[in-house]
């Protein structure tokens, strides 16, 4: 199945999400979840947007939340719709930003187990497997605009990947 047959099935708007990851030199933060949706995968930390807050408090918000730092300015880096063809209260479209600055040290919560890694070591095998597909194009700079098909086993079945020349914020 395609994404564009697909979303003619999808009746209701998507949920809106957000990622952050913190950067320092060439490193980034990662965390493992805990509990929850995608347990157990490696990820950045965010999650969704409560009724009526924006997708920039949210992802301060959850960053806080999550690993308990207060990161400073946002920089959004990617737009990601992601459609599960069996479940479609999974269908999503997650905000991506990049921090580079906060106040206090990523700590573990009952949520997520952060860890600090050089971009060369991502463990993308531990990740959804879509990642590999838009982070490294993120870790260069580029700015991303990307659709995702999964299948019940989390398998992509269809994926449109594209590079943003504007900005998205």
């Amino acid at each position: 199945m395609k994404i564009s047959e697909y979303k003619k099935e999808v009746k209701k708007p998507l949920r809106q999400a957000t990622l952050c990851f913190l950067f320092r030199e060439k490193e980034i933060l990662l965390a493992r979840k805990k509990r929850g949706f995608a347990e157990g995968k490696i990820n950045g930390v965010g999650g969704k947007v409560n009724d009526g807050e924006g997708v920039r408090k949210a992802a301060k918000r959850e960053t806080f939340e999550e690993i308990g730092v207060k990161v400073g300015s946002l920089k959004q880096v990617a737009i990601l719709d992601f459609y599960f063809i069996h479940n479609f209260d999974w269908n999503q479209q997650v905000v991506v930003f990049e921090a580079k600055k906060w106040r206090g040290e990523p700590k573990e919560s009952e949520e997520m187990a952060p860890f600090w890694c050089p971009f060369e070591k991502i463990p993308y095998k531990e990740m959804w497997a879509d990642d590999i597909l838009w982070l490294p194009q993120v870790l260069k700079g580029k700015k991303i605009k990307a659709s995702f098909l999964f299948n019940e086993k989390e398998e992509i079945l269809d994926y449109l990947v594209e590079e943003i020349d504007k900005d998205l914020d």
